[in-house]
């Protein structure tokens, strides 16, 4: 528990570790919030079903919190953003002047802070793929702040398993 595990491709990809570690994570009973910026659910839900693992399932027990990136993007977009219970998009810096990722952040805390009614063993971030915040507009301190806070605040307080992936190039 409360470890940070940063999974790093430049010449192949590693993505088949993130459906390792959710399909991994889900069926061993954790709560997993998974915060997708590279593919759709439906993506990662076919691949799941693959390795035995209903995600639909899961995201309707509570045990999967899903934030699908891509969905989120465009809209913020294209302006169909729905503030859901009066808390801003996790990826507000969008359509902010400053790429600060505290939503994003404030997102995943709330995800994994355990409540009274839950009965899962311990909580779990997946990131699958940090660089793509880079892409969207974030800068790379903001992304090693956002890393960092996870690491401070979820790994180590919450006790949280954090494996994420990024690529790059060497």
């Amino acid at each position: 528990q409360g470890k940070f595990t940063l999974l790093r491709d430049t010449r192949t990809d590693g993505s088949f570790l993130v459906h390792h570690f959710l399909s991994f994570y889900l069926r061993a009973g954790c709560k997993v919030c998974f915060v997708a910026l590279l593919q759709s659910f439906s993506h990662y839900s076919v691949v799941a079903q693959k390795l035995g693992v209903n995600l639909t399932a899961a995201r309707e027990r509570g045990q999967l919190v899903f934030l699908e990136g891509l969905k989120s993007c465009l809209d913020l977009l294209f302006g169909e953003n729905k503030e859901q219970s009066g808390q801003p998009s996790p990826l507000q810096f969008l359509s902010e002047s400053t790429s600060d990722l505290k939503a994003l952040f404030d997102f995943v805390r709330t995800s994994l802070t355990p409540t009274s009614s839950d009965s899962w063993k311990i909580p779990v971030l997946v990131v699958d793929d940090l660089s793509v915040l880079l892409s969207l507009g974030a800068t790379p301190v903001a992304v090693l702040d956002f890393i960092h806070y996870c690491r401070v605040v979820v790994c180590t307080q919450l006790k949280v398993l954090l494996p994420a992936l990024v690529q790059g190039t060497e």
